[in-house]
């Protein structure tokens, strides 16, 4: 792996940071206050290119990979601005229907997320399944040519803003019982489909939804790949999902150290600044080189996923690592503001809160934990 960003690498970083820059912090936080998305700085990366610039030319994308992607969710989240959805609609969705679609789908979706201006978010959460996919109970029946749909999924993020959603569902067992999965794209308003708001006290611009399917008529067009393969598919999305959220945790540390930082210099107590004292200086700086060992391991992940080597274990180790970092990096940052660490005018308790968030999902530490102990280091599967 080469640890040298190229000068390309290095020039989207800049024009991503330039348009994300004017919206920054204040932007967001304003936004999720009121669980308001940001659309406009979505529509602005849209309209220069950057929000599918991992989706092909051919369907107006860049034409680039997953390694850009997270550029892109990096720096826009570094200026102060992370968007959740791009690790939904981008990382899962466009990747998936990229690699699996029909050509019609290709043509019908990707040029409309490429574009900023369409959503597909992803379907898989359900309240009794947990980490366990296996365990889906949100089934599809064939019923001639056409699909039925019946199920509950919840924690779905962005539905109020969506096109249509990727839904995961079971399409019937193998002889051993493990479950058949297809995946299916759905439009948000099918007949049958119930859509309600799922209250969280986590200050995000995403809304989080539960779906209901009652009887959800789908043609045969909209099954994406082949009948019963989803488990494989889902993966495919997966592991871009947990590259591009460790990508998200990394730009919200480095935002987070930057105000931080600032603010160390800044503020005077006793004729000297803070950040003259070690006890304020060394979390800043232990977050620092946390933040920068998570994105080494980001960036890793990101190259063997665009070069179709196997990725699993460096997706999982940059998802923890950044969501550790990210963590860390809010938590002292609001620990040096001191009271004014908790203060509305200063605006960081919206980034605790996503970053304490991504702890858990897209997929939680200690479920890493348990990959790396039985992949990793050979040990017996403990669940």
């Amino acid at each position: 792996m080469d640890v040298f960003e190229s000068d390309e690498a290095r020039d989207l970083r800049a024009a991503v940071g330039a348009i994300a820059a004017p919206f920054g912090g204040r932007y967001y936080v304003e936004h999720a206050r009121e669980g308001r998305e940001c659309t406009e700085l979505w529509h602005a990366l849209g309209d220069a290119g950057f929000i599918g610039v991992n989706i092909p030319e051919e369907y107006g994308g860049g034409g680039r990979g997953l390694a850009e992607l997270t550029i892109v969710i990096e720096e826009s989240a570094a200026k102060g601005a992370p968007i959740l959805l791009l690790l939904v609609t981008e990382a899962i969705s466009a990747e998936v229907i990229t690699e699996f679609g029909t050509p019609e789908q290709r043509k019908e979706w990707l040029p409309g997320i490429a574009g900023g201006r369409t959503k597909v978010v992803f379907a898989i959460t359900e309240p009794d399944a947990g980490s366990n996919t296996h365990k889906l109970s949100t089934t599809a029946r064939r019923d001639g040519d056409d699909w039925i749909v019946d199920g509950e999924k919840y924690y779905i993020s962005g539905v109020d803003t969506a096109d249509a959603l990727l839904l995961v569902a079971r399409t019937g067992r193998d002889p051993d019982g493990t479950a058949q999965l297809s995946l299916f794209l759905v439009p948000v308003d099918a007949p049958g489909l119930t859509v309600t708001p799922l209250p969280v006290d986590v200050m995000l611009p995403e809304k989080q939804f539960t779906l209901h399917f009652d009887d959800v008529r789908l043609p045969a067009t909209a099954l994406v790949g082949d009948e019963g393969a989803g488990f494989r598919q889902v993966f495919h999305g997966l592991n871009p999902e947990r590259i591009t959220g460790a990508a998200l945790c990394v730009g919200i540390a480095r935002y987070a150290l930057d105000v931080a930082a600032k603010y160390a210099r800044e503020r005077t107590v006793w004729d000297r600044p803070i950040g003259v004292h070690q006890g304020v200086s060394h979390p800043l700086a232990k977050a620092k080189i946390e933040t920068e060992l998570a994105a080494l391991m980001t960036h890793r992940a990101a190259a063997l996923h665009d070069a179709g080597q196997p990725a699993g274990e460096a997706s999982n180790m940059a998802k923890y690592a950044a969501a550790e970092a990210a963590l860390a990096a809010v938590d002292a940052a609001i620990q040096t503001h001191g009271g004014n660490g908790v203060s509305a005018d200063f605006g960081l308790l919206p980034y605790w809160g996503l970053a304490r968030l991504l702890r858990i999902a897209p997929v939680n530490r200690e479920m890493i934990l348990n990959f790396v102990a039985q992949h990793s280091l050979g040990l017996p599967r403990s669940y």
